[in-house]
């Protein structure tokens, strides 16, 4: 398992922003969505797979509409990371509440190969943080390392 890296952020900061992302947005609590990695430009994800996730019951395959959310929700991750770091000059209580007019305004994701793993790495990388809108690119990866899916989307900061 990945070792967790927040080194860019203060305590504060971090520890706000995961009982924000893991426990009070219920969705990804449900998903099981955990952060394993936080920088201003990108974050890491981890989903165990359990038996409540399963798309295909014959094949044991992550639903599809999971791998979705869960990309969407990482990508949104990172938006507020780099939104916490663009506003560093703040502090980091202040910062957390510039999430409530995040929103996502468009997601493609493309599935590359069936989800069947014990559990799968996510990553969301901002590839530009605008005044008003926010662009992200996402992996959606297999225990194993394999590219299963991969995305891209468009968010409201503003």
């Amino acid at each position: 398992m990945t070792t967790e890296t927040f080194a860019e952020f203060e305590p504060d900061f971090i520890t706000g922003l995961k009982a924000i992302f893991e426990e009070r947005i219920v969705f990804n609590k449900v998903l099981g969505l955990k952060i394993l990695a936080l920088t201003p430009t990108g974050v890491t994800g981890r989903i165990d797979m359990r038996p409540e996730l399963i798309g295909h019951y014959t094949h044991n395959r992550l639903h599809g509409g999971v791998i979705s959310a869960a990309l969407d929700a990482m990508a949104g991750l990172a938006v507020m990371a780099a939104l916490g770091a663009r506003h560093m000059d703040e502090e980091p209580l202040q910062r957390l509440h510039r999430f409530g007019k995040l929103g996502t305004i468009d997601l493609r994701v493309d599935y590359l190969r069936p989800a069947i793993g014990q559990h799968f790495l996510l990553t969301a990388e901002v590839m530009r943080l605008g005044s008003r809108v926010a662009s992200v690119r996402m992996e959606f990866r297999g225990d194993k390392g394999a590219l299963l899916s991969t995305g891209s989307a468009a968010y409201i900061v503003s």
